[in-house]
């Protein structure tokens, strides 16, 4: 009897020691998920402190060369508005020279604008008879459409913003002089213009100008500040 009972009591020893070590085991197993978990979470926390960081630190130093190129700028506009050529080339009313180079590439495509300029400033001439004039629509700024015209996004990114257009004009076969009075008028215009194809022809009693070319304008830029979400 007295056997069985010191048998039963290691048994139930062996249970208990059983049951400690288990538990031992338990709570370091989830002490050590804690700790894992814990130690991802810190460190994805750092993680993400080091890409706030970094994006101050761009914008920091983005500041800083606006504000040592601003001097700069200042006095390049300064030398323009003292340049005697743009000086002569300014229209009335305006006060300074520098506003010729933004009038020689405006801000914006407005190909109905330059087609109106075109006709009126350059081809209002009683000696010649406009015989067609096209200005396309810049695609992806003032149409959707594809054909005929350079796609603005690769101009954009080609620096090449431009407007295509196309016209002929005759006048009297005697009076070739008319001629090349509009090809000086186009060279001496402040607007950027580049002629890239043309043809004269003896129509009859008549000579027929043919014009391809190109307008160009530069998008203006903005300056501001902008808020930036940093995921983590």
């Amino acid at each position: 009897m007295a056997a069985q009972d010191v048998a039963l009591r290691k048994r139930q020893q062996i249970a208990n020691a059983n049951r400690m070590m288990f538990t031992w085991v338990a709570v370091i197993s989830a002490v050590v998920g804690i700790a894992i978990v814990v130690s991802l979470f810190l460190l994805q926390k750092a993680w993400f402190n080091e890409k706030v960081l970094a994006e101050k630190s761009k914008t920091a130093s983005t500041l800083v060369h606006n504000n040592e190129v601003i001097g700069q700028l200042k006095d390049e506009v300064r030398v323009l508005n003292t340049n005697d050529a743009l000086k002569s080339a300014m229209a009335p009313g305006e006060s300074e020279p520098v506003q010729v180079v933004l009038d020689a590439l405006p801000s914006e495509a407005n190909s109905s604008a330059f087609g109106s300029s075109l006709q009126e400033k350059f081809l209002n001439d009683p000696a010649l008879t406009i015989e067609s004039l096209n200005v396309d629509p810049v695609a992806g700024v003032e149409s959707q459409s594809d054909s005929n015209v350079q796609d603005a996004s690769t101009t954009a990114g080609t620096g090449e913003n431009q407007i295509t257009f196309r016209f002929a004009v005759s006048t009297d076969v005697n009076n070739s002089s008319v001629l090349k009075r509009l090809l000086q008028k186009l060279e001496r215009s402040i607007r950027a213009i580049d002629i890239t194809t043309l043809a004269v022809e003896t129509q009859g009693t008549k000579l027929v100008l043919t014009v391809d070319g190109n307008a160009f304008y530069e998008p203006a830029k903005t300056v501001e500040l902008k808020d930036k979400t940093v995921k983590p």
